[in-house]
């Protein structure tokens, strides 16, 4: 089972190339903690050859996140087909850092990312835990309007994970958890 981490901005409702970065970084952060390196994704209507607005954000937002942390791997802007799919990556972008799939998707803006994550959720058969606040000071997170008990339990116990994690890193403890229950 392929896991994903779909990153919207559920507070910024258009971030900078700086925000994306750093909203990226600890996505990765967050990833790692739960023993999944990170592979990101940023997020646009094209894969590399665009020149309008979004499309010079998302580059910009993996080039910031390449000089901040040169161990990640990050790509973009590219298309979430792309992205997601190794053999569409290998055939349309052999070029790109992201082969066999990113599992981090950073989306643009909060339209796009708000879409794609509800048709995940209700087209794909995913089950979709979140959305999660990243870069709070406390754990903090959203249970949609559309939620149903078991979306509240897993969001409770995500928060109980993030409360630990923050706890960890604010030491320079540096723990990972198996997603494994």
């Amino acid at each position: 089972q392929t896991c994903a981490l779909p990153i919207y901005t559920s507070v910024n409702i258009d971030p900078t190339a700086q925000e994306l970065a750093h909203i990226a970084i600890h996505a990765a952060k967050v990833a790692r903690y739960f023993k999944i390196e990170p592979k990101i994704a940023m997020l646009s209507y094209t894969d590399f050859t665009a020149k309008g607005t979004n499309p010079a954000k998302m580059r910009l937002a993996a080039e910031l996140v390449k000089k901040e942390d040169p161990t990640l791997i990050v790509d973009g802007e590219i298309q979430a087909d792309t992205a997601i799919n190794g053999a569409i990556t290998e055939r349309v972008a052999p070029f790109s850092a992201i082969q066999g799939g990113a599992n981090i998707l950073i989306f643009p803006n909060l339209d796009a990312g708000n879409i794609g994550y509800k048709l995940v959720q209700q087209l794909g058969e995913a089950e979709v835990i979140g959305p999660f606040l990243m870069g709070v000071k406390k754990a903090a997170n959203v249970v949609q309007r559309t939620g149903n008990t078991e979306d509240a339990f897993n969001t409770a116990v995500m928060t109980a994970l993030e409360c630990q994690a923050l706890k960890e890193w604010a030491a320079g403890d540096v723990v990972t958890r198996d997603l494994t229950v």
